[in-house]
């Protein structure tokens, strides 16, 4: 009679927990979410589709999982560090960028197959990276880093602005200079501008653009990280205003760096 009794118990509550998971599946159906299997026990903290099928998952101990067909099966990529994960931007099927633990920052070319490190200049945790396109993006991270490049990553930017009203348009000399990798320069406006500040190298092509809009009045520090340059005399030049209006509100100025490895 117990053994009747503990098989109707044991098939009752089996019945229940299959019950149970048809249940959630069900409640998952019905809000259009579906589980899937990663592959992985580490923690996922960020994804990127690009389309309906195309994605990235990127997580803790340095985990990239990629998918093909919309998340049914996922394949695990060599990220080339151990740091954890944060954030992931892809643009297309081959251009994407993840940020994590200690100021990393990954970049891809080819949807993943190869990643490479970049230099971030920051050491905090980068927390999130968007992308617009393959070249311009923005990241940000602990402490209020907020971290932009408009070159795909060969270099970023931070800016900060420094308290006390100018009166006068001005450029300073970089510090430290030489440098290797990463340079500050301060430049001040007396009244509100758009603001231009590009790195060149010498036959004049454009390298970076550190800044590129509307400033109130203010002195401004940016850090300029070049880790991804070759050595060499780099030239920045600043224009704020519109140099030819003739309103005398305008300023232009340029000055050598020297990236010395």
């Amino acid at each position: 009679m117990w053994k009747t009794y503990k098989w109707k118990l044991s098939k009752n509550l089996s019945l229940l927990f299959i019950a149970c998971i048809l249940f959630q599946l069900t409640a998952f159906a019905q809000q259009g979410w579906i589980e899937q299997t990663s592959g992985t026990i580490w923690p996922l903290t960020a994804v990127s589709f690009i389309d309906s099928d195309n994605g990235t998952a990127v997580g803790y101990e340095g985990t990239i999982l990629r998918t093909t067909d919309g998340g049914t099966t996922w394949t695990s990529q060599t990220s080339v560090t151990k740091n954890h994960l944060e954030g992931v931007s892809f643009t297309d099927s081959n251009n994407g960028t993840v940020v994590g633990q200690y100021g990393t920052i990954l970049r891809t070319t080819d949807g993943g197959t190869t990643w490479t490190s970049q230099s971030s200049g920051p050491t905090e945790r980068l927390n999130a990276v968007s992308f617009i396109d393959s070249d311009n993006g923005t990241v940000v991270g602990q402490y209020g880093t907020i971290l932009r490049t408009t070159n795909g990553g060969v270099s970023f930017v931070k800016e900060e602005e420094i308290e006390e009203i100018p009166t006068d348009y001005t450029l300073s000399q970089n510090y430290p200079n030489p440098f290797n990798p990463s340079t500050s320069i301060q430049y001040a406006v007396s009244s509100r501008q758009f603001v231009s500040l590009k790195v060149y190298d010498l036959l004049g092509r454009e390298i970076a653009t550190i800044v590129n809009e509307e400033k109130p009045a203010g002195n401004y520090e940016v850090s300029f990280d070049a880790a991804n340059l070759t050595s060499g005399i780099y030239l920045y030049k600043i224009q704020s205003g519109d140099p030819s209006s003739g309103s005398g509100q305008s300023y232009t100025d340029v000055k050598k760096m020297i990236l010395l490895r």
